[in-house]
């Protein structure tokens, strides 16, 4: 029989395997995404459009905030987050037009 110690040990490892895998994905999906929103920063500056959609915006924060729940997620760090992300892939898009 494992000691409790030793199996708490290989549980906490096993918890932060996970959590450095989910970082990893994290990163790398944030990398896809702003790939994404690059290029239509590109098409934005090419066409004289805005930088920024409010409507969009409030669209995509609404829909997070509505996946935050059904993920059993703060929906307040949820729209923080995709806050932080927008306000991001704005300053490129102004850079972008520059």
């Amino acid at each position: 029989m494992t000691d409790p110690v030793s199996r708490a040990a290989e549980l906490l490892k096993e918890h932060r395997e996970s959590i450095d895998r989910l970082d990893a994905i994290l990163v790398y999906t944030l990398g896809e995404r702003f790939k994404h929103t690059q290029a239509v920063g590109r098409l934005k500056a090419q066409h004289d459009l805005p930088p920024s959609d409010p409507n969009r915006e409030a669209a995509q924060i609404a829909r997070l905030e509505q996946l935050a729940e059904e993920a059993d997620l703060d929906p307040d760090f949820a729209r923080a987050f995709l806050n932080f992300i927008i306000q991001e892939v704005i300053r490129h898009h102004k850079k972008q037009q520059e």
